[in-house]
């Protein structure tokens, strides 16, 4: 048997058949495990991106839920600030005298509500300050409370002013009338009394003496004279008013000799003839003489004489004159 060492032509190391075939399973297996492997990292990635997207839509809903939920309650306060000012005119003042503060609550709310990206300390400021606002609320319907209960003292108070005021007005009614009557009583008894009335008609000569005529061609004036006396009123000044009615019924008056009118109770305005100042003394009489020279000759028939004081006739008489003859 001979041996040589120059390589054959023929290949020696071919392996077998089958062992090609192993090799080509181990290759797929190798690639199959791979495959698998891929795509349950693929199932594993998905799954893990699909929690995070889970749990960013829930966080994402928390906290739009904690906006919805400040929101509310932010609104809630307006609401309730709202109500408390329409229904309380007190509270709506109280809240102007302290508008500054509640604007400034408002507005800083209101930003941090209003930003795109709140952060969880936007909403938990948020809340802060509403609570705040809702605090100061409280606070303001504790000042309204009290303000009602003062008002409902001043209002009992006053009610009960209002109600000594109406009865001392009644009595100082009543006693303003009685007092009226009283003085209504005490005025009328203060008119004066005459008495004695006397009229004489008088020829005055050109010596100056004086003598008592009743033809009318030779009377020269009127004088009347009586007596006036009365127990009430105080010392003072009274006037007293003639009226002098000629026999046609005319009233005798010439405003140059102190003739006027004047105001009776009963008759209303008259004319008077003359009028006298006299001075009174209560429970005193007082002589009372008046004169009235009309410059003028009086005429034949009766004269009458009125006296009057405070709007009452306290007194009349008359006096008739005669023509005369030829050498009356």
């Amino acid at each position: 048997m001979s041996y040589s060492n120059y390589p054959s032509a023929t290949p020696q190391d071919t392996p077998p058949a089958g062992q090609k075939n192993n090799n080509r399973g181990l290759i797929y297996g190798l690639l199959i495990a791979a495959l698998l492997g891929t795509w349950g990292y693929i199932i594993w990635d998905k799954s893990k991106t699909k929690e995070a997207t889970t749990l960013l839509q829930s966080q994402l809903s928390t906290s739009d839920s904690s906006k919805t939920a400040i929101q509310t309650e932010y609104n809630a306060a307006l609401q309730r600030l709202d109500e408390l000012t329409t229904m309380n005119s007190s509270m709506d003042s109280l809240v102007k005298t302290k508008n500054s503060e509640v604007s400034n609550l408002k507005s800083r709310i209101q930003t941090l509500l209003n930003k795109q990206n709140k952060t969880a300390a936007d909403l938990a400021e948020a809340k802060r300050l509403i609570n705040e606002l809702n605090g100061k609320i409280t606070g303001y319907v504790t000042e309204i409370e009290t303000l009602k209960g003062e008002n409902l003292q001043l209002r009992t108070e006053k009610q009960e002013i209002t109600t000594q005021k109406e009865a001392l007005q009644v009595q100082y009614d009543q006693t303003t009338v009685e007092k009226k009557a009283v003085e209504e009583k005490l005025d009328v008894a203060s008119t004066l009394n005459a008495s004695n009335i006397n009229i004489v008609t008088i020829d005055e000569r050109r010596n100056g003496k004086e003598k008592e005529k009743d033809v009318a061609k030779r009377v020269d004036k009127i004088r009347l004279n009586f007596t006036v006396y009365n127990r009430v009123g105080e010392e003072g000044t009274k006037d007293v008013y003639v009226v002098i009615t000629d026999p046609t019924g005319q009233v005798v008056s010439n405003e140059a000799l102190g003739s006027g009118r004047f105001t009776t109770r009963e008759e209303g305005e008259r004319v008077f003839t003359k009028m006298s100042s006299v001075t009174f003394s209560a429970g005193k009489s007082v002589p009372v003489s008046i004169e009235w020279k009309p410059g003028a000759k009086f005429v034949e028939g009766a004269y009458k004489v009125e006296v009057y004081n405070n709007g009452f006739k306290i007194g009349e008489g008359s006096k008739n004159l005669r023509k005369g003859g030829l050498f009356s």
